[in-house]
């Protein structure tokens, strides 16, 4: 078996790469020119931009394409459009060149927002609330439209571990005793670890599972005061301050972040769509179908996974 993936120094490819190269699995690491850091040891690197023609060329001999990359954050709509879309456009290309099976990455988001009391499934109707999720929507209908192609889409959920950087603050805060509280106490969210999104994706690289959409997530529903509680416990703090801030204040935040990042041509981890998120009612999903037809359940609860997330900041001097 012969798996080629794109994105592969990113956070979840990194991931992915090594569990596939822990399973014997010939993988090629895609790796965008310029591209800071280095995929996991063990794979084959080969450097191509995301245009067909070079794809075709770094894809050729691979049975099963992973694609994972593309931008989570963007300045602009066109940003995303430009590598979500047009990227995922030239990756399916390239698939059909070589007569490859692909292996799309997409992500909860493309739901929108979903409550605990009326979680997500993969025959909900889309209803993406920012610009990332409608662009990962779209490369979605390009892989669907694809002709000839066998293709499957994992939507992970909200994915965390070691090398994540996007909880990262809070375990800073929660070591320093201050915990700030943002968005509604009473949402609910579908966690991941990255290990268990390396084990989905390695699950349907063998086929069996063409032409259907997938949530990866854990079944066991995550609140705020859970993920409080758990980080607290990961960076060993019985009790923290916890600093509430008014949605007036998070939205002004925003809004001077946004200013900011225009000026600057770069994207701010705080925008007015983070904000729409963090006041949603939650990002809830089922997990049954990946269970039933493939028979894979998530193994880290949050517990653990957060405080394997911890060891790692800790090791690698992030905390």
């Amino acid at each position: 078996m012969s798996v080629a993936v794109t994105g592969a120094t990113g956070f979840i490819g990194r991931h992915v790469v090594a569990h596939l190269v822990g399973s014997g699995v010939d993988v090629r690491a895609i790796v965008r020119p310029g591209a800071a850091g280095l995929p996991a040891p063990g794979a084959t690197v080969v450097t191509s931009a995301l245009e067909t023609p070079s794809l075709v060329h770094a894809f050729e001999g691979a049975d099963t394409i992973v694609h994972l990359a593309g931008v989570v954050n963007a300045a602009s709509e066109r940003e995303y459009a430009e590598v979500n879309v047009e990227g995922t456009r030239a990756v399916v290309k390239a698939a059909q060149a070589v007569n490859a099976r692909l292996i799309h990455i997409s992500s909860l988001s493309v739901a929108g927002p979903a409550s605990a009391d009326a979680p997500s499934t993969e025959d909900t109707p889309p209803s993406p609330m920012t610009a990332y999720g409608r662009s990962k929507l779209a490369s979605e209908h390009v892989v669907r439209s694809a002709t000839g192609l066998r293709w499957t889409i994992l939507r992970p959920t909200i994915v965390y571990g070691p090398g994540d950087r996007s909880l990262l603050p809070l375990f800073r805060w929660a070591k320093r005793g201050i915990l700030p509280i943002i968005g509604r106490r009473d949402a609910a969210y579908t966690f991941v670890h990255v290990s268990d999104v390396s084990r989905a994706i390695a699950a349907t690289i063998g086929g069996g599972a063409d032409g259907q959409v997938f949530f990866v997530g854990h079944p066991r529903i995550v609140t705020p005061a859970d993920l409080d509680k758990h980080i607290r416990s990961a960076v060993g703090r019985r009790r923290a301050l916890t600093v509430p801030l008014p949605r007036a204040v998070v939205w002004l935040a925003a809004l001077i972040a946004e200013g900011i990042g225009r000026t600057r041509g770069r994207p701010m981890p705080l925008n007015l769509s983070r904000v729409g998120e963090l006041w949603a009612p939650g990002f809830v999903c089922r997990v049954d179908r990946i269970r039933e037809q493939l028979h894979l359940t998530a193994e880290v609860d949050l517990p653990a996974g957060l405080a394997d997330t911890a060891a790692w900041y800790e090791r690698e001097g992030w905390l």
